[in-house]
């Protein structure tokens, strides 16, 4: 295993930093206090630049190699922001913002990149640039987009881009990766169901809109079962039924449903959209009333690029010893804007036993920070060479 020895000696500190953003959850793009903490630490590892406001609140620092004979940048990111969860950790350092809580580790996440550059920034042991890319909005937000559509890639000339996310359930410090497609595309839609509400006891004279939506609730399944090719992706879920009556006695005028569909492939994509559109409208016009369809693309595929992908798992080999083979993910993921543009891969790293992500138990293990940062360390050094 090639764990940094330096991050056995910084792990106090990243650690003090980690627990100090878990302490201060913020939401999306309100990352304030959280994109202040990391320029204020990159400006003390002395890093060559600093900007700040990159997609609203995001960071971008360069950290300059010893040497720059192909003039080659290489993008670390991390994504900053929290979820909208009450904590029920009991820990001493647990949320102190009612509501917000770092429920998906992205305070490892960020904690872990900044000592990544700390090292860099002491070492310079490349040859070329690195970025380090500390993302907001991840969760829901679109931040990454906003840093792409912020001119980014191009300001920064980044030619290849990593990230990577803590996973429970896998050992501490080992990694799983997956070329192609790995986490899904992440769409949502609203439904409102319109029929003409009434008296319950004269059901005839109404158009139900609860019949009609419980009807869609269970065609929408056949798109899963009957439309889609059995070996691809895909899964529809309706998470959301509401009336627009409480009483017992009222036939409501409208029933909204709201869901998302999930997918890794474009093909699926449409398909999802065009089968919910069409199913809803023609149940709702068999039974007199009419469907108003809110179809909403959300996050793209995260698709990890072949080449790059092989690079991650080398450099996470040389880390923990192996690299296994991940599975899909039919969770959404932000840094798919980010494989748009540039070339790059998404890895996952074991946080351990404990509680999954987006769960107000869960915790980032501390113990795989020196992993975490020997494996973004390996990659910049590896993906730049040797300074010269």
């Amino acid at each position: 295993m090639a764990i940094r020895n330096r991050f056995s000696e910084l792990l106090p500190e990243i650690t003090a930093w980690r627990r100090d953003i878990h302490e201060n959850p913020e939401l999306l793009f309100e990352t304030h206090r959280t994109s202040q903490f990391v320029a204020d630490r990159l400006a003390e590892f002395g890093c060559d630049e600093i900007v700040t406001g990159i997609g609203r609140t995001g960071v971008v620092a360069l950290i300059k190699g010893r040497s720059d004979s192909k003039g080659k940048v290489v993008g670390l990111r991390a994504d900053m922001d929290a979820l909208p969860i009450e904590e029920a950790t009991g820990l001493p350092y647990a949320s102190k913002t009612p509501g917000v809580m770092h429920a998906c580790g992205h305070d490892g996440h960020t904690a872990m990149l900044l000592g990544a550059a700390k090292y860099l920034a002491e070492t310079r042991n490349f040859d070329g640039t690195v970025a380090v890319i500390f993302q907001p909005a991840e969760e829901g937000g679109g931040g990454g987009l906003e840093m792409c559509k912020d001119g980014m890639m191009e300001r920064f000339g980044i030619d290849e881009v990593y990230g990577m996310h803590n996973w429970p359930g896998r050992p501490i410090g080992t990694f799983a990766i997956r070329p192609g497609p790995f986490f899904a595309a992440t769409d949502t839609f609203e439904i409102v169901m319109e029929g003409k509400g009434g008296h319950a006891a004269k059901p005839n004279e109404t158009v139900d809109s609860i019949v009609m939506a419980a009807q869609c609730v269970t065609a929408l399944q056949s798109i899963v079962a009957r439309n889609a090719d059995p070996v691809e992706q895909i899964v529809v879920s309706v998470t959301s039924f509401e009336s627009s009556s409480k009483a017992f006695n009222v036939i409501p005028q409208s029933v909204t449903l709201r869901g998302t569909v999930r997918t890794l492939i474009p093909e699926m994509r449409a398909l999802g959209r065009d089968r919910i559109n069409d199913i809803c409208t023609h149940t709702a016009a068999v039974f007199g009333g009419v469907a108003h369809i809110t179809y909403t693309e959300g996050y793209p595929a995260t698709v990890n690029h072949e080449a790059e992908t092989k690079f991650a798992a080398e450099a996470a080999a040389t880390v923990s010893g192996e690299c296994d083979f991940a599975p899909l993910v039919m969770g959404g993921e932000d840094f798919s804007y980010m494989l748009e543009e540039r070339p790059g891969a998404y890895i996952l790293m074991g946080n351990g036993d404990g509680a999954s992500v987006h769960h107000p138990e869960y915790n980032f293990n501390d113990e795989a920070i020196p992993a975490g940062c020997s494996w973004w360390v390996e990659m910049a050094e590896t993906r730049l060479g040797t300074a010269q």
